[in-house]
């Protein structure tokens, strides 16, 4: 009798586990840009645009239910070039029915805004610069334009009243259950290159922290893997799209960094939910680019 209760209860658990694993999954990125050559002259480049490539590729292997890029997709948004390798990647998704969705970058809007954002536009249709959602297996996803110096105060003033509404129309919808927010800029972060962004804390963060579903928030800028907890709830950066990786300042009491021990040079983020929870998964690229495996993994509870 015994024998028989614990061979149905590994039974239940092995059906509970196949279970999940065919969740549906939500694949992120950031920073899949190809270095510019001026960059390359205070950081040290890596095989770069092959960690890009297999980053791609692993992504398409998973089959996820859709791939969001948190900015920076290309080196130059106004240079039809730069997006030669990416509009490869994208044609083999589209091929794969894996729909991508993007959000604008700094790169995106380098020297040439408008014919940046032309560009972006025509690879990924439904970008909204004022902000926009789309929802995957209940788990709705915000993306938001962070590129507060190249926006009007009129347009600043709009996203964050849509953002502000949106919140609000989420945690009233039963069909809901979690909402993730992302932007390029990271409200925190511990790079020597590039500032947290005191734009996206005033604007961003305080709406976030105040809903009752989103539960995490997602940025790139900083070529790195951090971890934050503001608040009780979670930010991640996550940078490692392919960009040339990032030097951080010593973790310190203003930015502490729960990931301290955890720095890749290059992942992307396989996002599934259960429930109220989301399991949130950074997959790790090898420093010999021999493949991918399973990095540091968050639990995040409603």
């Amino acid at each position: 009798m015994k024998r028989l209760c614990l061979s149905i209860l590994l039974t239940c658990l092995v059906q509970l586990l196949t279970a999940q694993n065919k969740k549906p999954a939500i694949a992120f990125a950031s920073d899949t840009q190809e270095p510019m050559w001026i960059e390359t002259l205070w950081l040290k480049s890596d095989h770069n645009l092959q960690a890009t490539k297999m980053i791609f590729e692993n992504v398409d292997s998973l089959r996820p239910k859709a791939f969001f890029i948190l900015g920076d997709v290309v080196s130059l948004g106004k240079s039809k070039k730069a997006w030669k390798n990416i509009d490869r990647y994208i044609g083999q998704a589209v091929k794969d029915s894996i729909p991508i969705y993007a959000t604008l970058g700094n790169h995106e809007v380098m020297f040439n805004a408008k014919k940046g954002i032309l560009n972006f536009k025509k690879r990924f249709t439904a970008y909204n610069p004022l902000g926009y959602v789309e929802v995957i297996d209940s788990v709705a996803v915000i993306l938001l334009n962070s590129n507060f110096a190249e926006m009007s105060a009129l347009e600043i003033d709009r996203q964050n009243k849509w953002y502000s509404n949106e919140l609000d129309s989420l945690d009233n919808d039963n069909a809901i259950k979690l909402t993730i927010v992302g932007c390029h800029h990271s409200p925190y972060t511990n790079s020597t290159i590039v500032k947290p962004s005191a734009d996206v804390r005033q604007n961003f963060v305080p709406p976030f922290i105040k809903s009752k579903k989103a539960i995490l928030f997602l940025s790139g800028h900083s070529h790195n893997f951090e971890s934050f907890k503001v608040q009780g709830k979670y930010f991640l950066v996550i940078g490692g799209g392919g960009g040339l990786h990032q030097p951080l300042r010593a973790n310190n009491a203003q930015m502490h960094d729960l990931t301290e021990d955890y720095k890749p040079a290059f992942h992307y983020l396989e996002v599934k939910r259960a429930g109220n929870t989301l399991n949130v998964l950074s997959r790790k690229l090898s420093p010999d680019f021999k493949g991918f495996s399973d990095g540091y993994f968050l639990q995040i509870t409603k």
